[in-house]
C-alpha cells in the first residue's frame, strides 16, 4: 500500500544505524559500577523492530496508551460512572466526598473497582481505534486523492470509522466494566452480584442471551462515531493554527487533544448517558425499561429533565483531559520508539 499524500517516510532501519553507531564505542560491552553485559541483544531488538508491520506498530502503540492512561484516570472514572447512573447516595455526596466514601467502603482498590474489565476493554479498543483511523485516513486520501486532501476531512471521516470498528468488536468488554464499576459491596453481607469479567458474562448471556451482551450498543455507536470524528477534526484544525514553533510543542498538542476531547464530549455526553443506563437495566440493576436509545432519552427528559442528560459531566471533563494527554503522549512515544511513519501533512505557509 502507498503512504497517504503528504506523510513523512520514517525508515526504522536508517534511524537505527545512528544507535548502533554509538553502541560499537562500548566495545559490545558496557560497564557499570564494575558489571558488564553484552550489547549485541539490545542493537538486535532495535534492529528487529524494523521488521514489525506498521499496522502491528500501530496496534502495540495505541494499546500501550490506552491501558496506561485508563489506569491513571480510573477513581474519576468510577466516580463518573455513579454519577451518571443516578446512584442516590453518591448523587448527594458530591465529587470528593463519594471518593472518600469509596476509600472508607472498599479501601484503596476500590477506586480501581472494574478497572481490571476496563482496561481490558481499553488495550484492544484503544489499539484498534489508532490503528483502524491510520488505516482508514490512508485508504481515504490515496483512493480518493482528487476529492480528499491531507487536513480536517479525511481526519473527521477516518475517526468516525474507527471508532465504529472499534466499538463494535470490544462492546461486551465495556457492558462488563460497566456492570463491576457500578455494583457497590453490601455493608451487612461483604457480597456483590458479580465476581468477575466471565461472571458477568456468564449471568447476562443466560438471562438475555447472546444479545444481551449487546445491550445499549445503539446510542454508543451513535454517540462514539460523532465523538470520535469531532475530536480528530477539532485536533487536527487546532494544531493547523498553530506557528510553527508551537506547533511542535508537545504540550501545546496535548492542550489542543484535551479541547477536541471536551468539545466532542459535550456533543455527544447525553447518548453516553442512555448506553449507561441500559447497560446497567441489562444486567438488573435498574427497573426502568427503555426500547432504544431514543426512548431513553425521552424517559430521562420527562422524569429528570435535561440536566440529568449531563449528569456527572463536569468529572467527565476533569477525567478527559489527562486522560487524552497522557494517551496521546504515549502513543506518540511508543509510535515514534517503534519508527512508525509520520500521518502530519507539510504544514500550510
Amino acid at each position: 500500500m502507498s503512504m497517504a499524500q503528504g506523510q513523512k517516510a520514517i525508515h526504522p532501519s536508517a534511524d537505527l544505524k545512528s544507535v548502533s553507531l554509538v553502541l560499537p564505542t562500548f566495545d559490545h560491552q558496557a560497564h557499570t559500577h564494575g558489571r558488564s553485559f553484552d550489547m549485541t541483544s539490545i542493537r538486535a531488538a532495535y534492529n528487529n523492530i524494523g521488521t514489525i508491520p506498521t499496522f502491528m506498530k500501530e496496534l502495540i502503540a495505541g494499546g500501550v496508551s490506552g491501558g496506561f492512561s485508563k489506569t491513571v484516570v480510573a477513581p474519576l472514572e468510577r466516580t463518573k460512572l455513579l454519577y451518571q447512573t443516578q446512584n442516590a447516595t453518591f448523587q448527594s455526596l458530591g465529587v470528593t466526598r463519594t471518593l472518600l466514601f469509596i476509600h472508607k467502603r472498599e479501601g484503596f482498590s476500590g477506586f480501581y473497582r472494574g478497572n481490571g474489565a476496563g482496561v481490558v476493554r481499553i488495550v484492544p479498543y484503544a489499539a484498534l481505534h489508532f490503528m483502524a483511523y491510520e488505516q482508514y485516513r490512508r485508504w481515504i486520501i490515496n483512493y480518493w486523492p482528487e476529492r480528499v486532501h491531507p487536513g480536517a476531512l479525511p481526519d473527521f471521516m477516518a475517526g468516525s470509522l474507527a471508532g465504529g470498528t472499534a466499538v463494535l468488536f470490544t462492546y461486551p468488554l465495556d457492558l462488563a466494566m460497566t456492570t463491576l464499576g457500578y455494583q457497590v459491596r453490601d455493608p451487612r453481607t461483604g457480597s456483590q452480584a458479580y465476581t468477575g469479567i466471565r461472571d458477568v458474562f456468564s449471568k447476562v448471556v443466560q438471562a438475555n442471551g447472546l444479545k444481551g451482551l449487546y445491550r445499549g450498543i445503539g446510542p454508543t455507536l451513535c454517540g462514539i462515531v460523532p465523538y470520535a470524528g469531532l475530536k480528530f477534526f477539532v485536533y487536527e484544525s487546532l494544531k493547523n493554527g498553530l506557528s510553527d514553533e508551537l506547533h511542535e510543542n508537545v504540550f501545546v498538542k496535548l492542550a489542543c487533544g484535551g479541547v477536541a476531547g471536551m468539545v466532542g464530549q459535550t456533543f455527544t455526553y447525553p447518548l453516553d448517558v442512555v448506553r449507561r443506563r441500559m447497560q446497567v437495566q441489562a444486567v438488573g440493576f435498574s427497573s426502568q425499561t427503555y426500547k432504544g436509545t431514543l426512548d431513553g432519552l425521552v424517559s430521562i427528559i420527562r422524569s429528570h429533565g435535561v440536566k440529568q442528560l449531563f449528569a456527572g459531566l463536569s468529572i467527565n471533563y476533569i477525567k478527559l483531559v489527562p486522560s487524552v494527554a497522557i494517551g496521546f503522549t504515549a502513543y506518540d512515544i511508543v509510535k515514534s520508539w517503534m519508527g512508525v511513519p509520520s500521518r502530519e501533512g507539510p504544514r500550510e505557509s
